[in-house]
């Protein structure tokens, strides 16, 4: 008997009835989601302060609430992390999801609640389970047991009355005690913070199961299996998983990574599956291999709306809240800056992601980007607000002078390594370009926990490279474009290569 059709059959196939509802009642679920979520809020901190009690529909939660940011909410966050109860959300929360952090704070803390747990960031890895098996109806996945990475605590963050964490880990502290009987690693292992000595300890620890499907990050997991490729000598992971099927990743583009996934797993039979999981909540799923798009999830605890990203200012936020739309009303082709409302307590949160879809009924959507400059290649979600501190410091201690700059990723060699490459064009060059180099990179580790936690021991990200520019290159290069003068800007940073490349080939002439 194949043990994964029989549990598909039992605690997966009955979920197909509620998908179907997708392609025909999106806006009546929406409402519904909202519905909820607002009588359940009602005699909370912020549902009375936002008179909840009055609202019995979009248009009346629209003119009772404004948009959030975390500076928004960071008070009463606050307070629900020293332990007040029926703050955002009834009830006291225990554990907040750690996450880069905003202009004024090096991390930020998403609460995550037990019905956010249930109801969204577990939901969306039984869907996802459900679509792969019906694009795999053969498959073998409960045969064998799953590799998942997970992040770590961070006990200096915690207090008496809150737990702080990746949002891997809080999801891995949780899991019912049966999900962990066909995992690996172990419990003890997933949740080391030293990434150095947790890659290698996951590796040993995999290499004699049968692992049929790993999940993670693109960049931690090709760094965790080229340890395995390492310790055993092998050129593929073919001979040491022979039964490996599938793929669940999420968190950075796979774009990058996936000619090298597909030089260490060669056979025909692998699967890769994209997901739209984040701190705040899971959100998409890629349910056609075939299409890169990825279906959205309207029936979780999640209630979304959309701003058009030409309603948006310079720093990511509406100019004209009226423009904001709910679900029902987005039109394929436009990108729009995602806003979200959930039972973590988050109300009409702009997240800070934009989405663009592809197609209505069922709504279907590729992430377009962010709402700002940023580099994110590696979960780093390096933003301008973080280089331009980043910069000052490094001009301060060096007494170096930059009048233009640019940064972008250096995706991973077949040996996992990575970095940001900065080209920089100094008005004052540093006595030691290298040390300037050293500071920056100390200091932007000072100001963004997620960038410390890549470069942390060089394992993913190693140290960042600084271009000298030459002068006027960027003026030169704006000239080129018909963009010098005025309000034309360069791109600070860039999750893409396109302008960077542009520069250098410039710079080499």
């Amino acid at each position: 008997m194949n043990i994964t059709r029989f549990i598909y059959n039992i605690y997966f196939k009955r979920r197909g009835k509620s998908l179907k509802k997708y392609n025909t009642h999106a806006e009546n679920i929406q409402r519904t989601v909202l519905r909820r979520l607002v009588n359940k809020a009602k005699d909370t901190q912020w549902g009375k302060e936002h008179s909840y009690s009055a609202v019995d529909s979009y248009e009346d939660f629209v003119k009772n609430v404004g948009v959030n940011t975390y500076e928004e909410l960071k008070g009463y966050i606050q307070q629900m992390r020293e332990g007040k109860k029926d703050i955002l959300w009834p009830g006291t929360v225990r554990w907040y999801a750690k996450s880069s952090g905003t202009t004024n704070d090096k991390s930020k803390f998403i609460p995550v609640s037990y019905e956010g747990l249930k109801k969204i960031h577990y939901a969306g890895p039984r869907d996802c389970l459900y679509f792969y098996f019906n694009i795999n109806p053969k498959s073998r996945l409960f045969s064998g047991k799953s590799l998942i990475l997970g992040g770590s605590h961070a006990p200096n963050l915690n207090t008496p009355n809150s737990l702080v964490g990746d949002l891997s880990a809080i999801l891995i502290e949780n899991v019912p005690k049966a999900v962990n009987l066909t995992r690996v690693p172990e419990k003890e292992i997933a949740l080391l913070c030293d990434f150095e000595e947790k890659r290698d300890k996951i590796a040993r620890a995999a290499i004699h199961e049968n692992i049929t499907n790993i999940s993670g990050v693109p960049s931690w997991m090709l760094s965790v299996l080229n340890r395995v490729l390492e310790i055993t000598g092998e050129k593929t992971l073919d001979k040491i998983w022979p039964n490996l099927e599938v793929f669940f990743h999420g968190g950075v583009a796979f774009t990058p990574y996936r000619e090298q996934y597909k030089s260490i797993i060669t056979h025909s039979g692998m699967h890769y599956m994209e997901t739209y999981n984040a701190s705040e909540g899971f959100f998409g799923v890629q349910n056609d291999l075939n299409d890169p798009a990825m279906m959205l999830m309207i029936d979780y605890q999640v209630f979304y709306e959309f701003c058009p990203m030409d309603n948006l200012d310079d720093n990511g936020y509406p100019v004209d809240p009226a423009k904001i739309i709910p679900l029902w009303k987005v039109e394929p082709g436009v990108n729009y800056a995602m806003l979200i409302t959930t039972s973590c307590g988050l109300w009409r949160y702009l997240i800070g992601d934009t989405v663009k879809f592809t197609q209505k009924n069922p709504y279907k959507f590729v992430i377009t980007g962010r709402t700002k400059h940023f580099i994110n290649a590696f979960g780093e979600e390096l933003i301008v607000d973080n280089a331009e501190k980043g910069i000052q410091q490094a001009c301060i201690a060096t007494g170096a002078l930059v009048k233009d700059y640019t940064a972008a990723p250096i995706f991973m060699d077949a040996n996992a390594k990575c970095r940001h490459q900065w080209m920089i064009e100094f008005a004052k060059m540093p006595a030691n370009v290298e040390e300037f180099g050293l500071i920056l990179d100390r200091s932007l580790q000072a100001i963004n926990s997620d960038y410390e936690a890549k470069r942390h021991k060089d394992i993913t990200l190693q140290p960042l490279e600084i271009v000298v520019a030459k002068e006027g290159l960027f003026d030169e290069w704006l000239k080129g474009k018909g963009k010098l003068g005025g309000q034309h800007k360069i791109p600070r940073l860039s999750n893409s290569r396109k302008y960077i490349e542009e520069l250098l080939d410039l710079n080499a002439q």
